[in-house]
Order: C-alpha cells, then structure tokens, then sequence
C-alpha cells in the first residue's frame, strides 16, 4: 500500500509563507566592486577577516541573481526581473519560483538536491562563519527560495517534479530572462493511483536528503564537539515541514512495490541535463541524514544496509550530484562520533574515510600546478571534483585519526581552495566579481545582456552585467582558462559550482585572519598571460586543430617521401636479385 502524507501537501505549502523566517539587513548588504579584491585588509591578525566575509557574502548573492520566478521585493540584483511566472500550468500546479540551473533556464530538482544537501551540511558544520559574517540571514533566505520551490514540487507524497522546461528547446535559446522561450513542461516522477508509476529512486532519494540535511540545521542538530554550533537560523516549525517531506520522499524511493530505478529511465528528458548513474549512493545518503534528523537507530541501520547492499566501500570517485558516495564515507564519521547510538563502528568507518582521503592526498593527478584531476569529470569543469574534494577534506579534518593525517588534509584542502582563488598560472581567481583578475565573460545568458547565439563571445563586446560570487567551471588541463562566454566548460555557472566554495569560505571566515590569496594579484595579472590560443574542448575545439603546413613544405614532404620510397624499393629489388642466385 503506498504510504500517505500525515497531512495535505497543501497546507505545508501554506505553512511555509508564515514560518518566519530571519529578516534581511536593511539597508541590504551588496557585493563591493572588483576593486574591493585588490586591497589589502589593514590588520590581518582576528577573525573574521572582511575580505572573507565579503567573499562569503558575493557566493550567496550568485544565487540571488539565479532566482525564477516573481522577485520579492527585497531582490539585490536590480537587473534581475520576473520571469517564467507561468511554469506549472501545464500540470495545474504553482512550480513558480526555485533557482536556475546554470546558465541557461531549465530548472532540474536531481542537482539542486545535492546543492541544497551540501549547502545545508556545511551550514551545520561551519555555521559559527555565517553568523561571523553577518550572512545567515541571507543563507537562511537562499536555503528557503529552493526549498519552498522543492516543496512545491512535492504536491503529494508519491509525486515529485524533477524538471522544468526542454533542455534543448532552452539551450537553443540565448537571451534575457523577460522573453525565455515557452513551452516549459513540467516532468514528474510518481507512484499514484491515478496514473501509470513512474519512479525514480534516485531523485526522490535526494531530495529526502536535501530536506532532511537542512531539517538537521533548522533545528539545530550538530554534528558534536568537533564542530562549530549550526548557523543561527533555527526555526523549529520549518525542520518540521522539511522533515516531513523528506520522510515521505524516502518512503516514495523505498516502497517495495516500486520498481527501483534512475529517474531518467522514467523520465528520458531529464537525461539530457543531468543523466543518473546508479541510486544506491542517493538511498545511503538520505537514510542517514534521516538517522541523524530523528536518532533512529532502525533508520541508520538501513544506511548501512544500503551500503553494503551496494558495495559503496572502496571508491575513489569525486563528489558531486550524481556521486555522493565519498560523501556518505565522511557522514558514516560523523555520526558515529557524535552519537553513540551509531558509534558501533566508528573505526571502520573512520578507516574507510582515510582510506579514501588518503588516496586524493598521496594518488590522485593534478595538474603541473597542483589542482586536483578527475579524468572525466574534471574535463568538463575542472574546479567542482577539486573543490568538492576541498570541502570533504576540510569537513572531515577535526576527526582525522593523527595530527599528520589532519595536517595534510588541511593543508590540501587550503592548496586548493587558493588555487581557485588566483595562485595558478592564471593569476585569476575563479569567482566573478572578487578582485579586477577575475573572469569578465561567464557563459550565462541572464548576464551577458546578448540575444545572438552564434555570436555570444562579441554581442555585446562586454558583460553586461557582473553576476558577483558565480564560481565558473574552470581551468584546462594545462592550468589556461581563456575566458570566453562560448566555452561553457570553463565559463559556465551552475548551483553546484558554487555550493562547496560555500562551506570552505564559512569555514575560513572562522578560522583564517589573512586575506584570501586574490588580493596579493597585481592589476592586470590575468591580461598579461591570458592564452592567446583557443581552448581545446568540449565547448570549443578549435585550439585542437595542428597548425597547418604550406604550400611549398607539403610539396618538399612529398619529394622526400617519394625519394626515400623509390630507395626502399630499389634496396628490396637488389637483396631480391642476390636471393635468387644463390
């Protein structure tokens, strides 16, 4: 029998427009200009760091300007307007609101769940540098524009949307956000009696985690004495609401009667975009968050079930929306030192996360100037694998089982963070807006201020607006990054790009008095050594083509060739002749 809501959906959508939540700053906080990056802090010796905080503050503010929907009136990004207000029609439902993807216009459930799970986990661990900053209301507004959208798009228990509009008809379009082509299907997995189940494990299963991970911070649920207090956002009605719906969502991805399977298999559209490859790391993962939000002991035995089930043991995979296995390593850690109703194997557990941060620390390739490299993964934005192996390392450091282990993992986790801040050959750091080095091209339609597709990296000649705090996909496999709004494999946006820099710029407004390593750039770094060759990938190809040879060097080549080939022949005749007189 499928399970039922305790209560209509609908008056959980209805309660979340009365629980408070905090109030913003008035007047509102906005991003500095790029020339704020350049300047040295006055005295770098406490906590909190400005520049840190400012930096804390522009990553939360991408999001800001990534908003669908009608704006509220407290909206920062003035160049921002209402848009795609009719999103839901086609299925009678309100599916206004939430984040757009990246730097396009389809709104996709499947990685605004990881964004929202990783976001919500860090707030929790780190949640001392939100407050330090002065951004939790900000984080709690972001937190409540995504959920209350995902909440939308669980009307009822067995149902829930995973996708909003055609991914081809919208990456065929390429302008602003008043004329964003129609029609926006709306694309539901489901297991109701009234249509034919469509199930999708995987995604029901990671939005039980996302709601059940910021459940955890709204109500203040800390992960122990090795972290920092929960960010100040603590709204007991709302962990309620949000724990609700992940409880259902697990119960949907777990219903025996269901067939188990990934959400594109039921939905083929949502594999153009975001394409799952397995479910067992999303039911592993939702089960203890869940374990954690009500201290079931039966709830976290089913994660480790799951693990086991799945043989999530031994995988050196990145972390990311469709890899969340290194994630459940670091949570498994978690809980069992925090909890002893789940410490029956906290050295197991312990050693397998070691295992797996011990593999990045001394095994996993890099660039020649030390980012981190995921072959696949990293070739298609090669800052989120590094910056997600970042954020597990600087999360699991305080339950390191020696000083060596926690110094190397600290120290890894602070290489790469700088790398992507401007210490690499570049002399950029990879996020819009934060010092004069930074990328001025990101590959988003909203920003660019442009409508001719095939001419997005000169109309127009500049941004023309500047999308502060979006981490961009990053540099090549050879450190260069040119820096054009073609190449969506080094320029694009996207939720998730910016979700672990979050947690490890928290963590640094706690921790660190120095200035991020962007403000020791010179004006003008980046100019001076941008490539003036073109990228090489799967964007834009034409830095693959071998130069070309002349004319006349084509017709020596050939002379020579003919010449040495008319030699061998001569040679074989000879030896063939003295063959047959012997």
């Amino acid at each position: 029998m499928l399970s039922r809501p305790a209560l209509p959906l609908s008056l959980f959508a209805l309660a979340t427009q009365v629980l408070a939540q905090l109030p913003l700053p008035n007047p509102p906080w906005q991003p500095p200009t790029a020339s704020n990056g350049a300047v040295v802090s006055a005295a770098q010796t406490s906590t909190p760091n400005p520049q840190w905080s400012t930096m804390l503050g522009d990553l939360l503010y991408f999001y800001e300007a990534q908003r669908s929907g009608r704006l509220p009136s407290t909206k920062r990004p003035a160049w921002r307007n209402d848009s795609a207000v009719s999103d839901g029609q086609d299925v009678n439902l309100d599916l206004t609101g939430g984040y757009y993807d990246a730097g396009d216009y389809i709104k996709c459930t499947y990685p605004l769940s990881f964004t929202i799970m990783s976001i919500c986990w860090g707030a929790n661990d780190f949640g001392r540098g939100y407050d330090m900053a002065n951004q939790t209301a900000y984080l709690d507004d972001m937190l409540r524009w995504g959920l209350d959208w995902m909440i939308k798009a669980h009307p009822e228990s067995n149902t829930l949307y995973v996708q909003v509009a055609n991914a081809n008809l919208d990456n065929a379009y390429w302008g602003g956000d008043e004329n964003i082509p129609y029609p926006r299907p709306s694309y539901p997995i489901n297991a109701t009696k009234r249509v034919n189940f469509i199930p999708g494990t995987d995604a029901a299963a990671s939005a039980a985690a996302a709601f059940a991970a910021c459940s955890n911070l709204y109500a203040g649920r800390s992960f122990g004495s090795a972290y920092t207090a929960p960010a100040s956002l603590q709204n007991s009605s709302y962990a309620t609401t949000l724990l609700t719906h992940a409880q259902q969502l697990y119960a949907f991805a777990t219903n025996s009667s269901i067939k188990q399977q990934t959400y594109q298999t039921a939905v083929p559209e949502a594999g153009t975009a975001y394409a799952s490859s397995s479910y067992g790391d999303d039911l592993t993962i939702a089960a203890l968050h869940l374990a954690q939000a009500t201290n079931s002991t039966d709830m976290y035995q089913q994660g480790v079930n799951f693990y086991r089930q799945f043989s999530l043991t031994g995988s050196n995979q990145v972390f990311n929306w469709d890899s969340k296995t290194p994630g459940v390593y670091v949570l498994l850690s978690q809980l069992a030192q925090a909890n002893s109703l789940f410490a029956s194997n906290q050295s197991g557990w312990q050693a397998e996360a070691e295992r797996y941060f011990d593999n990045i620390v001394n095994r996993q390739s890099k660039t020649s100037n030390g980012l981190l490299w995921y072959d696949g993964d990293s070739n298609d934005a090669s800052l989120n694998p590094a910056l997600n192996a970042a954020m597990l390392l600087r999360r699991y450091a305080p339950l390191a089982s020696s000083q060596s282990r926690q110094t190397s993992y600290l120290n890894l986790a602070q290489q790469q963070m700088d790398y992507a801040l401007g210490n690499n050959p570049m002399h950029a750091p990879y996020v819009v807006g934060v010092n004069p080095n930074s990328p001025s091209n990101p590959h988003s339609a909203m920003a660019s201020g442009g409508s001719d597709i095939n001419n997005i990296d000169t109309v127009p000649a500049q941004e023309a607006y500047v999308l502060y705090g979006a981490v961009i996909g990053g540099p090549s496999r050879r450190d260069l990054f040119h820096d054009m709004r073609s190449d969506w494999v080094e320029s694009e946006v996207a939720l998730d790009y910016n979700a672990p820099m979050l947690t490890l710029a928290a963590a640094r407004v706690m921790s660190d008095a120095a200035d991020p390593f962007y403000t020791r750039l010179q004006a003008g770094a980046y100019a001076s050594v941008k490539p003036s060759s073109a990228p090489c990938d799967n964007a834009v190809s034409t830095g693959c083509r071998r130069p070309g040879l002349s004319t006349g060097a084509r017709i020596a080549i050939g002379i020579v060739v003919g010449l040495v080939g008319l030699l061998i022949l001569c040679m074989a005749t000879y030896c063939l002749r003295r063959g047959r007189r012997r």
